[in-house]
């Protein structure tokens, strides 16, 4: 294993250990906070949504690169509701019920990792990706993919992160 890619592999895992205890906090933030203080604490989400009714969906985000997501709704009264991990196989169900356009799938989750397209003629898709913690555990990507024009969900499964892959390295 090469000095640089030891390096570059710690200074990752400092990174990581340091989004993981800021995420711990997040999940501990009481419903009902209010938003002001949430944002004192955490600074500001990575990404934003109206709701409709009023009130907005936050989104603290480590995608591109990052396995992690927490989001929360601020109500028109200014306060926030549950902050919940979003990149976990559970939430990930969520994409099961009711109908999922890209702006939806978005607003729930923040932007995926990746954006790209797959398949061949009739059968091509565009597939969004984002990098989570299969089980907890597994270095993976969701493949959340949408139909040729992009308008609406088709389907989804996990997969593993090729980024993780050592192999990749074992010839240096």
């Amino acid at each position: 294993m090469s000095k640089y890619y030891r390096t570059a592999r710690i200074a990752l895992t400092s990174l990581a250990l340091t989004g993981l205890a800021a995420c711990a906090n997040l999940a501990q933030v009481p419903p009902g906070t209010p938003y002001a203080e949430v944002l004192t604490q955490f600074g500001k989400p990575n990404f934003t949504c109206p709701q409709a009714g009023g009130g907005q969906r936050v989104i603290w985000t480590q995608q591109p690169m990052g396995q992690y997501a927490w989001g929360t709704n601020v109500g028109t009264d200014g306060r926030v509701g549950q902050v919940v991990p979003l990149l976990t196989d559970q939430h990930f169900k969520v994409l099961e019920v009711g109908e999922w356009g890209p702006e939806r799938v978005r607003c729930e989750f923040g932007p995926p990792a990746r954006i790209e397209e797959t398949g061949l003629g009739e059968k091509r898709e565009v597939v969004w990706s984002y990098r989570y913690k299969e089980n907890g555990v597994w270095n993976s990507l969701m493949y959340v993919y949408m139909s040729r024009d992009g308008s609406k969900l088709t389907h989804f499964h996990p997969g593993p992160d090729p980024m993780y892959d050592d192999e990749k390295f074992m010839w240096r």
